[in-house]
């Protein structure tokens, strides 16, 4: 699988979503990220491993805290790759919207 693919496939499940929303507001630990969540710390620290796997976090050690830090390069990646179907989406609107303005002339 790709690391673009990757990449998706980690930003597709809905508690990695709310991960990302956390951490493009500030970097934080794995305690305070699982403070966020109904769930256990292991299970928040498995969510963070697979982000760290595929390249959208990267984690740091001060003292005896895991601080993780959302790559911002790689989310930019994942936008530019979504901005390339923009052009084909504008342009196949563009004839739609042709269409239906002559049918109802």
């Amino acid at each position: 699988m790709s690391k673009t693919a990757q990449i998706f496939k980690a930003m597709g499940e809905p508690t990695r979503q709310q991960i990302i929303g956390l951490l493009a507001r500030r970097d934080m630990g794995v305690g305070e990220i699982a403070g966020h969540f109904s769930m256990s710390r292991p299970a928040v620290a498995k969510h963070l491993a697979l982000m760290r796997r595929c390249g959208l976090l990267e984690m740091s050690v001060q003292g005896r805290e895991h601080i993780h830090h959302l790559r911002r390069d790689k989310m930019h990646e994942a936008g530019q790759w979504i901005e390339q179907f923009s052009l084909f989406w504008d342009e196949k609107l563009a004839d739609l919207k042709q269409i239906v303005e002559s049918e109802h002339e």
